[in-house]
């Protein structure tokens, strides 16, 4: 759908996985973002912040944890200049503290969302998609944002079609 547009955040480095900690060239959730930009032939954007969080998977929970008990807004390297003509957002990030990482916040609520549809994908090891449906609908008034669908990141690469198919269906 050319009114379409996948938003996504995705940790690459050292990942929480069933039996430990691997590292990670590229983040699960941007897997899942190509695989929704492909099944409905949308946009794709990353969010990248200015200061990148650490590749460390400790560190970088410690810093997402900060971040979260003070409702920090990262800066982010950039934003698309206009999002006017999209009517859906798909919006793709792992889980952190039981909710989406904070730059995605900062991403969400430099735009006037309203009347958008916004389509949450989250990606977790267990904790599902925890208060960030809620959480996406309090920075986005205006906007319809609907029920997400919550993938196992180790799981991301033999979820094409589970994924595409869910993303499919919202047309």
């Amino acid at each position: 759908m050319a009114n379409t547009l996948v938003v996504f955040y995705s940790h690459k480095g050292e990942n929480y996985m069933p039996g430990g900690v691997q590292v990670l060239e590229k983040g699960n959730t941007a897997y899942a973002a190509e695989y929704i930009r492909d099944a409905v032939g949308a946009d794709l954007f990353e969010i990248e912040t200015v200061k990148p969080y650490p590749e460390s998977y400790q560190a970088c929970c410690k810093e997402a944890a900060a971040e979260a008990r003070t409702h920090a807004r990262p800066e982010l390297k950039a934003y698309l200049p206009d999002i006017a003509s999209y009517d859906t957002l798909f919006v793709c990030y792992p889980n952190w503290c039981g909710t989406a990482p904070m730059s995605v916040f900062t991403f969400l609520e430099h735009y006037n969302l309203t009347d958008k549809r916004i389509i949450p994908l989250c990606t977790n090891e267990g904790s599902g998609l925890a208060n960030s449906e809620a959480d996406i609908a309090a920075s986005c008034p205006g906007a319809q944002v609907l029920p997400g669908l919550s993938v196992r990141g180790h799981q991301v690469k033999d979820s094409v079609q589970t994924i595409s198919d869910w993303a499919k269906s919202h047309f």
